[in-house]
């Protein structure tokens, strides 16, 4: 991975973890979460003029993608709905990256030097700690756990469809406008059939909807460019550092506590990030 690819894909995790910060105390995260995606696909459908038009089955890969993205999104929903935030979060990133890895190495045949998968292990590893307070899996509740590791899955899914189809499109700006314009059509979609009647409630928070989409849409595009250049589980589990701003966001922006476990696991993760810079 070059120095450009790689403090890029740090910029997008820093990016990830500052819109997280932004919705992180909206009750309402089912809508939180619509509006968010709708405003991505009003930004991308705006975006359509200044990028090409897909081609053969580059549709197939976009069309994918953003039903797992939505599935994601729903899913999410579901895991925050049943367990705590600051634990769900952290299980359902922190085995994405180590499972993309290895979907990777044996569907697409990309290997990882040693340090490299020494740091996506070590990286997953702190990730997961951060989950577990006090080191305990048995503070997470069964349904947290079966809703976290489903959206596990689907990050897993939509990072290989989304890294296989980038590379396989004209560009990466291209695959990734008219991808979030089906998936802010999707999730548009859904939020109509489930709230009927509060769709005009969407449209007032557009304002909101758009300073983070902003920084989602920005982050994850540069994630998949950065996936056109480097092995998948590499940036896949790179980006996931997120998780280490997102904790010093809520430490020096929101002054929240930093337990000595969540001390310990950023250590581990930013130990991971070394490991595969060194690699």
């Amino acid at each position: 991975m070059s120095n450009q690819v790689f403090f890029a894909v740090l910029v997008a995790a820093f990016m990830h973890a500052a819109w997280n910060a932004i919705i992180k105390d909206r009750g309402d995260r089912f809508f939180s979460i619509s509006t968010l995606g709708v405003a991505q696909g009003v930004i991308s459908l705006a975006l359509l003029p200044f990028v090409g038009v897909p081609e053969g089955a580059t549709w197939a890969w976009i069309f994918a993608s953003a039903m797992m993205h939505t599935g994601y999104k729903l899913f999410l929903i579901r895991a925050y709905t049943a367990g705590d935030l600051g634990q769900v979060y952290p299980l359902a990133r922190g085995s994405a990256p180590l499972l993309s890895s290895l979907f990777a190495l044996f569907l697409l045949h990309e290997t990882l030097g040693p340090f490299v998968w020494a740091g996506v292990v070590t990286l997953c590893a702190g990730i997961a700690l951060m989950s577990f307070k006090g080191g305990s899996i048995g503070a997470l509740d069964a349904k947290a756990v079966f809703w976290a590791l489903g959206t596990s899955l689907f990050i897993t899914g939509y990072t290989i469809v989304d890294a296989v189809g980038a590379r396989g499109a004209s560009s990466a700006a291209t695959y990734i406008v008219w991808m979030f314009v089906f998936d802010g059509l999707a999730i548009a979609l859904v939020y109509a059939a489930v709230r009927r009647g509060r769709v005009v409630a969407v449209m007032r928070e557009l304002p909101f909807g758009v300073l983070t989409a902003l920084l989602s849409l920005g982050a994850y595009w540069i994630i998949i460019w950065a996936m056109t250049r480097a092995p998948i589980g590499a940036v896949a589990a790179l980006r996931e550092s997120s998780i280490l701003f997102a904790l010093l966001i809520s430490v020096f922006v929101l002054r929240e506590r930093a337990s000595p476990w969540r001390i310990a696991s950023a250590v581990t993760i930013l130990a991971g990030v070394v490991l595969m810079r060194a690699g």
